[in-house]
């Protein structure tokens, strides 16, 4: 159990180093990741501003960081606390495979992402 927990603790921080550096190196630079979606077709995908709304809550600028991507402010707690309980049951019981609970929220959350998708570009 302790060396699936170290295993899960070395993935998560290297994530989180990774879009550290990645936040950092946007705002020194200016320099983002573009959105190809919205290159080829000129519509904004359900993802786009999520760069800009991390950078606005790595700031603590809630209000920004609603503004940049209102969808994905709203339903991250309810990923975040998806993806926890998913690495509780692999540390705990060596498990990883969703619920009926879970897989039904994720289905529910992918198609209001389509939606918002869709919406975000005729509004």
């Amino acid at each position: 159990m302790k060396n699936r927990a170290f295993k899960i603790c070395k993935y998560i921080l290297s994530l989180l180093l990774i879009g550290l550096s990645y936040g950092i190196l946007v705002r020194k630079t200016g320099f983002a990741i573009p959105c190809i979606f919205y290159r080829i077709t000129g519509f904004q995908c359900p993802g786009c501003g999520v760069t800009r709304m991390c950078l606005a809550l790595m700031r603590f600028d809630f209000v920004a960081a609603y503004h940049y991507n209102k969808l994905l402010f709203i339903i991250s707690p309810v990923i975040v606390f998806i993806i926890a309980q998913q690495i509780y049951r692999y540390i705990r019981f060596n498990d990883a495979k969703t619920t009926k609970a879970q897989t039904v929220i994720l289905i529910l959350l992918v198609v209001l992402l389509v939606i918002w998708g869709i919406l975000r570009n005729i509004f």
